[in-house]
């Protein structure tokens, strides 16, 4: 009788310790990207007592580690070199030597900024009363989150924790594309992440893909002296470039180097020692192309692998999206969806103001991203900037519009600058003459797009834009420049 009893008691002790530890908040986010982490900021602004899932062991998603900041910082630096070997002399500026790359401390700077950023959105965090949760999220039903351990990661939950969500969102992005029979090794053929961390320079690198992704890549290697190739199965290059932006900026970065060769499939690619084999098809006839680094950079698909969508029922599309309604909404009201995870470009800010939209909702009900005024941006040099309908566009629905164009070259801060490369490109309503689309090719045309988001927004006339007084002597004044084109005539061109 007495063994019985220690007996029952003891598996009771037992069963108890294995039981996951429960907790409870108004709003569970699985997912720290640019999405997930705006979400929870926003959400907890908002008064809700807020949670974060994220496995990856820091803050950022994709954008902040291998992505977006990464990027930027080796495309900055990169300029920078080949600005100081090639550019100084005719500005003036002798320098003495040779100008020589130290690979490891230019992949150090890279280093410092992505962690200074993440561990700065961990303080937001702090600051904003958000709990974070190291580990893997995944559903147990429509109400419950698990958090479990991710083996190795620092931090992470030691066990497993049952999260009860009022609502939840799920934030959880994107990964790369893989190439059907291609290996990726990250060392000679390489993802966009292997691509962020090389440890020397390839003499020749190859790119599958020239989107935004690919050329930014091999705007770097080929400043820093590889002889880049970019194959691409369709005719041009750009993906949702506007046609005529998208020719121009080849013609300027096959002049800075890069080789592209268009309508080409690649047939496979396999690695040979410290060499990639990579066979391509044009117009029915075979060649191999060789490369010492080959990126595969063909895109990114929905992340949902081990969020356990499938034992909610949640609908997903023939892309792998999660499906959604016009308020985020899966079949459950509370679960919503943002981010590269369901429709819409995959794009950080895109995301940013889903998340806000999101949390909005949840408090009010009420919550608006206005899909058309989502700028994209290639920091290529110059830089590629565009937002709103493009000619193709704008000719397959069957809408009148004019065209206002002005070139840098003809812009006085450009000159001064010896950086008039590209130009401005405006296109409006015929009859209206509202701003339908802006697109740019020129320096710091990720920053000026932010005006033609503005007027887009608040359905600005190019007279409207025009007629407001833009500081002399600016890059800006391009802008306004074409704007005159478009409904009448420009002043300096």
């Amino acid at each position: 009788m007495l063994r019985s009893f220690i007996s029952k008691r003891s598996f009771s002790i037992s069963f108890r310790n294995l039981s996951p530890t429960s907790k409870s908040h108004d709003i569970v986010i699985i997912g720290g990207g640019p999405g997930g982490y705006v979400a929870a900021i926003k959400a907890a602004q908002l008064g809700f007592d807020t949670a974060c899932i994220e496995k990856r062991g820091k803050l950022g998603g994709t954008c902040l580690n291998v992505g977006c900041i990464p990027s930027k910082a080796l495309l900055n630096n990169s300029l920078m070199y080949h600005q100081m070997q090639h550019d100084s002399k005719q500005r003036g500026i002798d320098i003495e030597g040779q100008v020589k790359l130290n690979i490891d401390t230019f992949q150090k700077a890279k280093d410092k900024v992505v962690n200074q950023l993440t561990g700065g959105v961990e303080m937001l965090f702090k600051k904003n009363k958000v709990t974070y949760y190291k580990g893997n999220g995944s559903f147990e039903n429509e109400n419950v989150v698990k958090v479990s351990p991710v083996e190795g990661l620092e931090g992470s939950v030691k066990e497993d924790v049952l999260l009860d969500a009022k609502n939840i969102i799920i934030a959880t992005g994107s990964e790369v594309t893989p190439f059907p029979g291609i290996t990726i090794d990250e060392e000679r053929i390489v993802s966009s992440t292997g691509a962020l961390s090389l440890k020397e320079i390839p003499k020749r690198l190859a790119i599958i893909g020239g989107g935004i992704i690919g050329l930014e890549m091999g705007s770097v290697y080929n400043r820093l002296g590889s002889k880049t190739t970019v194959l691409e199965f369709q005719d041009q290059i750009g993906a949702s470039m506007d046609g005529e932006v998208a020719s121009s900026i080849q013609k300027i970065l096959k002049k800075q180097g890069m080789d592209f060769k268009l309508s080409t499939k690649v047939i496979s690619a396999e690695r040979k020692g410290d060499v990639v084999d990579i066979v391509v098809e044009k117009s029915g006839k075979k060649e191999t192309i060789q490369a010492d680094v080959l990126l595969v950079a063909v895109g990114r698909r929905p992340y949902i692998e081990g969020l356990n969508a499938e034992k909610l029922g949640l609908d997903v599309d023939k892309k792998g999206r999660l499906v959604i309604d016009d308020q985020f909404n899966t079949k459950f009201p509370h679960i919503k969806v943002i981010g590269d995870v369901t429709f819409g470009p995959m794009l950080a800010h895109k995301a940013e103001e889903e998340g806000i939209a999101a949390a909005e909702i949840f408090k009010t009900g009420h919550g608006h991203v206005n899909y058309n005024n989502i700028p994209s941006v290639m920091y290529s040099h110059p830089e590629v900037a565009w937002v709103g309908k493009t000619e193709e566009q704008l000719k397959a629905d069957g809408i009148k519009y004019k065209i206002g164009k002005f070139p840098f070259i003809a812009n006085s801060r450009a000159k001064t600058n010896m950086d008039t490369e590209g130009f401005v490109k405006i296109i409006i309503d015929a009859e209206t003459e509202r701003l339908l689309g802006a697109h740019i090719i020129g320096p710091n045309a990720g920053e000026m797009i932010a005006e033609a988001g503005l007027a887009l927004e608040y359905g600005a006339s190019a007279e409207d834009i025009a007629r407001v007084c833009h500081a002399h002597p600016t890059l800006s004044e391009a802008f306004k420049e074409a704007n005159l084109a478009a409904y009448s005539k420009p002043i300096n061109f």
